[in-house]
C-alpha cells in the first residue's frame, strides 16, 4: 500500500488554477492603459515654426469621438453630446467645465480634461463558485449601469485608459459581483442555485448599489447608478455529477413512462380480446345472414331466370310473327318498286334512244353543212386557179419573138454585171440565120436560154473568176467579162 501511494501522482487542483489565472488577469486589467497626451507629442515632435502653419482637428486617443481644433495654444475641445466631459486648469481648485456634451477652449500648456462615455454599460459575469455541497458551479448573469453623477464619478473613478475609459471601471465592478455572486453561492445549496437564482439577484444588486449609488444621505457613493442585475444561467462544473443531478428525476421519469407503458399495453391488450371476440361474432353472424341471403338471392335469380326464359319463348314468337307479316309486306313492296323500276328504266331507255337519235340527226347535218362548205371552197379555190392559169396562158400567148428577145436584150448588162469575170470564152448561139417561122423561133429561144442557164449553174463553181460567156443572138456575138464572185460572208 505504501508503494502504491508514494507511486501516486498529487492530484491537480484544477479550480485553485482557474482563481490564480483569473487573479493575474484582473491585475492586469485594473491597470489603465496610458497614451501620450497629444498636445506633448505634437510639441516633441513637430518644432515651433509649424505651430502656427494652420488650424489642423486633431483626435485623442480616448475611445469617446473628442476632437480637437485650432493650432499651438488657441485651441477647441469638441466633446460629443453623448459624452462627459471635465475641464481643469492650473491655479483654479474648481473644474472649469463640467457636464454632459459641453465643449470648451483649450491651453495645451495650462488646461487638462477628461472625457468618458454617457452611454449605459453592460458586464458579463462568469462566476466560478462553491455551493454548500462543495460542488463546482459556473454561473452566468450582467450588470447594467450608468453615470449618475459625473463629479463624483470622475475623482473616485479612473477613466484615463487610452482605448476605453470604461474598462477600469467595468473591471472593478465586475470583480464586486463575482464575490457577491460566491459569497451567496457559498451559502445555498446546489438544488437551490440551479432552481432558484432571486435570491442571488437581490444579494447582487443589494451590494453592487450600497458602493455604486452610496448608502443614502450625505455620501454618493461612486456616482453611479445600477440599472439592472439579471443571472442568465447556473451550470454545473463536473459533467458526472451533472449526469448523478439528472439520475432520479431521468429514473422517476422512466419508472413513469414504464408504468404507463405497461397499463397502456395491457389496456391495449384487454380491447384488442375484445375488439377480437365482437369482431368473430360480428363475422358468425354475417356469415348467417349472407348464408340465408345467398339462399333468398337463389330462388329469386331461378325465379327471375324461368320468367325470363318464358318472355323471351313470347317474344321469340311474336318477332317470328312479326317477320313474316315484315317479309309478305317487303315482298309486296319490292315487286311495287321492281315494276316501278322497269318503267322507269322503259322510259330511260326511250329518252335516251331518242336523244342519240336527234344527237345523231344533228351530226349527219353538221357533216353535211361542213361537207358543203368544204366543196363550195374547193369550187372556188378551183375557179380562182383556173382564172389564174388563164391569165398566165393569155399573158404567155401575148409574148411575141420579138418582145421576148428586146426583154433579154434588156437585162443582159445585169446579167452581166452579176456574172463573174470571165477566163474562159464560151460562145452560146441564140436563134440562126435561117429564122424560120415564129413558132419554131421561140422554142428555139426558151431551148437555147436554158442551156445557157444550165452552162451557168453547172459551170458557177469550177469556173475561176473573171471567166467570160460570150452569147450569140442574131448571129451576133456579145462578149463581156463579168466581175469576180465576191467572197462568202
Amino acid at each position: 500500500m505504501g508503494m502504491q501511494s508514494n507511486s501516486k501522482e498529487p492530484v491537480r487542483n484544477e479550480y485553485l488554477d482557474q482563481v490564480r489565472e483569473q487573479q493575474q488577469r484582473v491585475e492586469v486589467d485594473l491597470k489603465a492603459r496610458k497614451v501620450m497626451a497629444p498636445m506633448q507629442a505634437q510639441a516633441n515632435i513637430m518644432p515651433m515654426r509649424r505651430a502656427a502653419a494652420a488650424v489642423v482637428a486633431e483626435r485623442t486617443g480616448n475611445a469617446v469621438d473628442v476632437r480637437v481644433t485650432g493650432f499651438w495654444r488657441w485651441k477647441t475641445v469638441i466633446v460629443p453630446p453623448n459624452a462627459y466631459v471635465v475641464h481643469t486648469r492650473r491655479g483654479h481648485p474648481q473644474p472649469l467645465h463640467i457636464g454632459l456634451g459641453v465643449s470648451f477652449r483649450f491651453d495645451p500648456a495650462r488646461d487638462s480634461f477628461i472625457v468618458a462615455p454617457g452611454a449605459m454599460q453592460t458586464i458579463m459575469i462568469n462566476a466560478h463558485c462553491i455551493c454548500r455541497e462543495l460542488q463546482g458551479l459556473l454561473v452566468q448573469g450582467y450588470v447594467q449601469w450608468i453615470i449618475e453623477d459625473f463629479g463624483t464619478a470622475y475623482r473616485k473613478l479612473d477613466f484615463t485608459d487610452a482605448e476605453d475609459p470604461m474598462r477600469v471601471v467595468n473591471v472593478q465592478l465586475r470583480e464586486q459581483a463575482e464575490a457577491a455572486i460566491k459569497d451567496k453561492v457559498a451559502t445555498m445549496s446546489i438544488d437551490a442555485v440551479l432552481s432558484d437564482k432571486q435570491p442571488i439577484i437581490e444579494e447582487l444588486t443589494a451590494r453592487l448599489r450600497h458602493v455604486a449609488e452610496g448608502g443614502g444621505g450625505g455620501d454618493k457613493g461612486l456616482g453611479l447608478r445600477i440599472v439592472t442585475v439579471q443571472i442568465k444561467e447556473a451550470v454545473v462544473s463536473s459533467a458526472r455529477l451533472w449526469e448523478s443531478l439528472q439520475t432520479p428525476f431521468r429514473s422517476e421519469r422512466e419508472r413513469v413512462a414504464r408504468l404507463a407503458a405497461l397499463g397502456t399495453e395491457e389496456a391495449l391488450a384487454h380491447r384488442e380480446l375484445e375488439v377480437e371476440q365482437a369482431r368473430e361474432r360480428m363475422r358468425l353472424e354475417s356469415d348467417g345472414e349472407l348464408a340465408m341471403l345467398r339462399a333468398h338471392k337463389s330462388a329469386e335469380a331461378y325465379d327471375r331466370e324461368q320468367s325470363e326464359r318464358l318472355r323471351r319463348q313470347q317474344r321469340e314468337e311474336e318477332d317470328a310473327r312479326r317477320l313474316a307479316v315484315e317479309h309478305q309486306q317487303s315482298a309486296l313492296q319490292t315487286a311495287e318498286l321492281q315494276k316501278a323500276r322497269l318503267e322507269v328504266e322503259a322510259e330511260l331507255t326511250r329518252l335516251t334512244q331518242e336523244a342519240e337519235a336527234e344527237k345523231l340527226k344533228r351530226e349527219v347535218l353538221a357533216q353535211t353543212e361542213v361537207g358543203d362548205v368544204q366543196r363550195a371552197a374547193a369550187n372556188r379555190q378551183s375557179k380562182t386557179e383556173l382564172e389564174l392559169l388563164e391569165t398566165r396562158q393569155r399573158i404567155l400567148n401575148e409574148l411575141t419573138p420579138a418582145n421576148v428577145q428586146a426583154r433579154l436584150v434588156e437585162l443582159l448588162p445585169d446579167i452581166a454585171e452579176k456574172l463573174p469575170k470571165p477566163q474562159e470564152l464560151r460562145s452560146v448561139s441564140i436563134g440562126g440565120s435561117g429564122g424560120a417561122q415564129d413558132g419554131q423561133g421561140v422554142a428555139t429561144m426558151v431551148a437555147q436560154m436554158m442551156a445557157l442557164m444550165n452552162i451557168l449553174k453547172v459551170d458557177g463553181t469550177a469556173r475561176a473568176p473573171g471567166q467570160a460567156v460570150v452569147v450569140n443572138t442574131g448571129g451576133k456575138e456579145a462578149k463581156g467579162e463579168l466581175p469576180p464572185t465576191p467572197a462568202p460572208r
